[in-house]
């Protein structure tokens, strides 16, 4: 796209997120110097947040470098401001091909309180793997069956199923790890339900290689690094936006005698001319507030997309203890309701039984840094649910379902 005015043109970004502050980055290296960044909060980083647990740091927000190699800017980056590890910066750790989904050691605990063996969760595991495969596959191959990833694998499931040799209840068992994996891709997806997730497209997400890592010194380090480098007014904090006039509907003068296209209105009565914005506030804000916040309206065909893309909740709990309950080389600990016995990624009875939705827990490593400390994950409306929830609410919650799953009523995380 040509910029009206060359580099004097006025662009205001909306949003001081990760995209915001690298378009920002990116206009400036080029020449653009009247650039203005609104950002409605006090903070920038948007969904990158590092928090503190005691004294450990966690990520309240963005957790992995996905796909940690040279194809990967955020990786780029990292290595540029020497973010990393000597282990995730090699060449061995870039190279590996996981597939988006990371190689975790897993311990399995199950409803009665027992553990499951390998004997039963590896043929399992391997099965899911297979049939989330062909989903993908579909992207190429066409003449999609039905028309969701959840549908898919439930019925496939159930076919493979009714040819397996076992017994009753290690049939049932093996059906409810199954729920329990697709829990895992509702988190894995960002929706409530894989059944949201169209089969025929599932293969268009292209995974990156490279094994995921962490920041030792968390996330919104290179947050930092990355706004040190812009000059230092070009943020606006605390600038929410109201309405954004494009398309020359609303022509403003400047003191230049200039006219601009774009006025971006801000909630306190501020405005901004501007030849051209950015606006990189996330898909649920765009999709809530699209009408009021762009005049005139986008097109119908913008508006659809934005109706038919998805993207939804999901959140984190951190539980810290005195002694693992895991094993020493555990990375991750999957929970399986031994109820659920044809394959179910929703809960019916959502108030009451809303933490049957959590898969399980990853360990968070090294033990050096972190100490004992499970971070547990929840997707869709029940993860919506649980945020009207007390933290004391959580963690009594928590702590009953770590307690039935090992079988160990002395299990208590650190209050």
């Amino acid at each position: 796209m040509a910029f009206l005015q060359g580099l004097d043109s006025h662009i205001v970004i909306v949003g001081c997120g990760i995209s915001g502050i690298g378009a920002a980055q990116r206009l400036l290296n080029n020449g653009f110097h009247n650039v203005r960044i609104l950002e409605a909060t006090g903070r920038c980083g948007g969904r990158i947040r590092t928090g503190r647990l005691g004294d450990k740091i966690v990520e309240i927000g963005a957790n992995w470098i996905h796909g940690p190699s040279q194809e990967n800017p955020v990786f780029r980056l990292a290595c540029q401001y020497n973010l990393l590890d000597e282990e995730s910066m090699s060449e061995e750790n870039q190279t590996q091909d996981i597939g988006g989904h990371p190689p975790f050691v897993p311990n399995w605990f199950s409803s009665s309180g027992k553990r499951l063996g390998l004997e039963l969760t590896e043929p399992t595991t391997l099965l899911f793997k297979n049939i989330l495969q062909q989903c993908q596959d579909f992207h190429t191959s066409g003449r999609e069956p039905v028309p969701s990833v959840g549908q898919y694998i439930k019925s496939e499931a159930l076919r493979h199923a009714s040819e397996w040799r076992d017994d009753k209840a290690t049939r049932d068992l093996r059906l409810a790890m199954m729920s329990m994996m697709l829990k895992l891709e509702c988190s894995i997806s960002g929706t409530h339900t894989m059944d949201e997730v169209g089969l025929g497209a599932f293969g268009m997400y292209r995974t990156l290689p490279g094994l995921d890592c962490t920041f030792p010194r968390g996330y919104e380090g290179l947050v930092s690094c990355m706004v040190k480098e812009l000059p230092k007014d070009i943020v606006s904090y605390n600038k929410p936006v109201k309405c954004i006039h494009w398309n020359d509907s609303v022509l403003r003068a400047h003191a230049s005698g200039r006219t601009f296209p774009v006025l971006v209105e801000c909630e306190n009565g501020e405005s901004f001319p501007a030849d051209h914005v950015i606006v990189t506030v996330p898909l649920g804000y765009l999709k809530k507030h699209q009408e009021t916040l762009l005049s005139p309206p986008l097109p119908l065909n913008k508006v659809h997309s934005i109706q038919r893309m998805g993207f939804g909740t999901n959140n984190k709990i951190f539980l810290e203890f005195e002694q693992p309950f895991w094993d020493p080389d555990c990375e991750v600990i999957y929970f399986v309701w031994e109820d659920e016995t044809v394959p179910v990624d929703v809960v019916p009875d959502m108030e009451t039984f809303w933490m049957k939705k959590l898969f399980g827990f990853t360990v968070l490593r090294p033990v050096e840094r972190y100490g004992h400390v499970l971070c547990g994950w929840i997707a869709g409306h029940e993860s919506e649910h649980m945020e009207s929830l007390s933290e004391a609410e959580v963690q009594h919650s928590m702590t009953q379902l770590i307690q039935r799953f090992t079988g160990n009523p002395t299990i208590f995380p650190k209050g």
